[in-house]
């Protein structure tokens, strides 16, 4: 019989209760042996979550009991669970989290002191995706060239929703947290730092690369506008966020970001809620991982595929997917360094001159200028929609600055990478 813990009882904890118990014939069976949640810690006695376990407020009552084998990680945070999984990892007992934003920070300090303790994470990326699985064994006799995907369901279904139907952003966005998607302070969602999180993770298995959020290209949806997506349609393109991680010789970029992708690409044609990741191994070629991304027995479904794992042997493989170190270490690219095709639009007052001085800044830039559009705007005056040919980041971050000062050019200009 196996014992497990749950320190956080909210809706992903209460279904994996569920879960255990409704499946629970198939999952001994799978198992090789009984699992039973025998504790669960919540912050709020008072709420009647209808299980049949031991509820408590009190965290010790997880970490000292002798009889839990695993210990089940939902709180959400940082620094609070970093401690309690850090006491469950010394004090012998398995972990399995579903909390992104740990992992993001403090994942290799967690491997250091794990060891040959088991500690799984499936459900920190992509929900029911099984994606950690399959970047650390599935295709782990591949060098990973790169990995693009649709990691955040509600960037993903207000998209779709402002693509298919009109949506302006301020009105999705307000359907969006009624729904539930987002959050009352969606920032986490629509500025990209939950899918940068989730990025991160899947970059640590496929690269051994160590990077914080704080060290990569982090941007949002919440510029992104009717004219943009009107360009996109166009010119054959859909906008999607996407995190991006790319191995170019002994470097590997990794970016999360609104992207202009061709609508006949695989990832272009996730809508709605989904998460869909494309990873390519230079043997097996492009596989796609696609499924729902977020919710709570999809998440669960995730969790207890961790507790099954380590019912069946006690012992995970090496958490990040490497038991040494690579010789020839990947490093992290500098952003600057990035090369990528753009899409900028630029607001500018409609008169004489305005197109010569602009293309005398990309041209000054080492910009070259694939395709161009003008649409016109409020108060004299018009977009200019463009496209460029491949341009170093560094390139483009000083044009902007360069057009943003010019009297004529009437506010930051927005840009989206084109993948």
């Amino acid at each position: 019989m196996i014992k497990v813990g749950i320190i956080g009882v909210g809706t992903v904890g209460t279904s994996v209760v569920q879960i255990l118990r409704d499946n629970s014939e198939v999952i001994s069976a799978r198992a090789g042996q009984d699992i039973e949640v025998k504790i669960g810690v919540v912050k709020n006695l008072n709420k009647d979550r209808g299980l049949d376990i031991i509820i408590t407020d009190n965290i010790d009552d997880v970490l000292n009991d002798e009889e839990i084998d695993i210990v089940v990680e939902l709180m959400g945070g940082i620094e609070e669970p970093f401690e309690v999984v850090k006491r469950a990892l010394k004090s012998g007992k398995a972990v399995v989290t579903a909390n992104k934003a740990l992992l993001a920070y403090h994942r290799y300090e967690l491997a250091d002191i794990a060891k040959d303790i088991a500690f799984e994470y499936e459900a920190s990326v992509a929900g029911g995706i099984p994606i950690i699985n399959a970047l650390r064994d599935g295709l782990s006799a591949n060098h990973i060239l790169s990995i693009m995907g649709i990691m955040n369901g509600t960037c993903n279904y207000m998209m779709t929703e402002m693509t298919n139907n009109g949506v302006d952003y301020d009105v999705i966005l307000k359907e969006a947290q009624e729904l539930g998607y987002a959050e009352a302070d969606p920032t986490f969602d629509v500025g990209g730092y939950d899918a940068a999180h989730k990025l991160l993770i899947l970059a640590s298995i496929a690269y051994g690369i160590d990077a914080k959020p704080e060290d990569i290209l982090i941007e949002g949806i919440d510029n992104v506008t009717s004219e943009d997506i009107d360009f996109a349609k166009e010119f054959g393109y859909a906008i999607k966020l996407l995190g991006i991680a790319k191995k170019d010789e002994n470097e590997v970029e990794l970016r999360v970001h609104a992207c202009l992708i061709k609508k006949d690409e695989m990832i272009a044609k996730i809508d709605g809620v989904m998460n869909a990741i494309s990873v390519v191994g230079d043997k097996v070629g492009e596989t796609l991982y696609y499924g729902p991304g977020a919710g709570g027995d999809a998440t669960a479904s995730a969790v207890v595929a961790n507790i099954i794992d380590i019912a069946r042997s006690g012992k995970s493989t090496p958490m990040l997917g490497f038991d040494k170190p690579m010789e020839g270490k990947l490093t992290l690219k500098p952003t600057a360094n990035i090369e990528s095709k753009y899409y900028l639009r630029i607001n500018v007052s409609d008169k004489a001159g305005v197109l010569a001085q602009i293309t005398k800044i990309f041209e000054e830039n080492n910009i070259s200028v694939e395709t161009m559009l003008q649409r016109p705007s409020l108060n004299k005056s018009a977009n200019l929609l463009i496209s460029t040919h491949i341009a170093l980041e560094k390139n483009i971050q000083n044009m902007i600055k360069e057009l943003e000062f010019l009297d004529f050019v009437n506010n930051r200009p927005m840009m989206i990478r084109i993948v």
